[in-house]
């Protein structure tokens, strides 16, 4: 446990951050999944839309450094080439 009064304060806001950095990565991988789901219906115009919604997020994960920015590539890269995959 932390003795310093700038140490306890450090603890108490590195967990604030942790939670908020949680709920991002939370939030991404639900929209990945959306999308796995309306491609697996056959949707593909709804997953292109859940698309962008999705590479945002994970961009401005990347840029306020919650994930790297070459696995936020490797995310879009990926789940771009299942859409592109799906035959309409």
């Amino acid at each position: 446990m932390a003795n310093l009064r700038s140490s306890k304060k450090d603890i108490r806001r590195s967990e604030r951050r942790k939670e908020r950095n949680s709920q991002q990565k939370a939030t991404i991988r639900t929209f990945a999944k959306n999308i796995l789901k309306s491609l697996k219906a056959g949707n593909k115009e709804e997953a292109q839309t859940l698309f962008s919604n999705y590479a945002s997020l994970v961009d401005k994960a990347a840029k306020k450094n919650i994930i790297h920015k070459k696995n936020a590539d490797r995310k879009k890269s990926r789940m771009a080439l299942r859409i592109t995959a799906v035959k309409i």
